[in-house]
């Protein structure tokens, strides 16, 4: 088994009950940071992820359009860049943490918006794939934002959510996860690929990606 080795800062910005805004204000002080801490924490989600979406696409990266949700600094539009993804626009809400991102050089379009019930800047079918690492924490995003990652995902893609597995139990707001998804599939709006359990993903605990194929 993995140790566990729990990082200060992350633990800080997923506490229990922490509010969207009381996380978002603690992104403004921790984005020089985050790279440095998360790298230092083991962070495999986002290598795990790019590696699985690549097999999603059989290895084909030419005009292959993904949205990169809770981008974060861009560390998964990095790990999707090193797998051969060249066009790839990155959704986050924190304005510090963007412009990081925007650094990397991996992005086209730079959104700054919150995902959630509102309808984002984005048209409907405009991507191949909607890819979600690390979003899913205590005080970050919501089940709610489930037919948006739908939406504007052109139908025959995927939506791929990467997370801590544990969080899936210990977050209230996810217990709601699961139904929720199973509840679109049985309107119709999509069908399951996977669902991956993998170790390491963050502090030696286990991350789940969860893959659909847009209907």
């Amino acid at each position: 088994m993995p140790v566990v080795n729990y990082h200060g800062n992350i633990r800080d910005v997923q506490r229990p009950g922490i509010s969207l805004t009381e996380s978002q204000n603690f992104y403004k002080t921790w984005a020089a940071d985050y790279d440095k801490d998360t790298t230092d924490s083991n962070y495999n989600g986002p290598a795990a992820t790019a590696n699985l979406v690549l097999k999603l696409f059989e290895g084909k990266t030419d005009g292959v359009r993904i949205l990169d949700v809770a981008a974060g600094t861009g560390m998964s539009g990095e790990a999707l860049y090193k797998v051969g993804f060249r066009s790839m626009d990155a959704l986050e809400p924190s304005e510090d943490m963007l412009l990081l991102a925007k650094e990397k050089n991996v992005y086209g379009r730079l959104i700054q918006d919150f995902l959630g019930t509102n309808r984002l800047d984005i048209v409907d079918g405009e991507y191949d794939a909607t890819v979600m690492v690390g979003g899913m924490v205590e005080g970050h995003v919501k089940c709610d934002c489930l037919e948006e990652l739908i939406r504007v995902v052109k139908p025959g893609g995927f939506v791929v959510i990467c997370m801590r597995e544990v969080n899936l139990r210990k977050v209230p707001e996810y217990h709601k996860l699961e139904p929720r998804m199973a509840a679109l599939k049985s309107k119709g709006c999509w069908e399951p690929v996977s669902r991956v359990v993998f170790s390491n993903y963050c502090e030696g605990e286990e991350g789940i990606i969860f893959v659909y194929r847009v209907c």
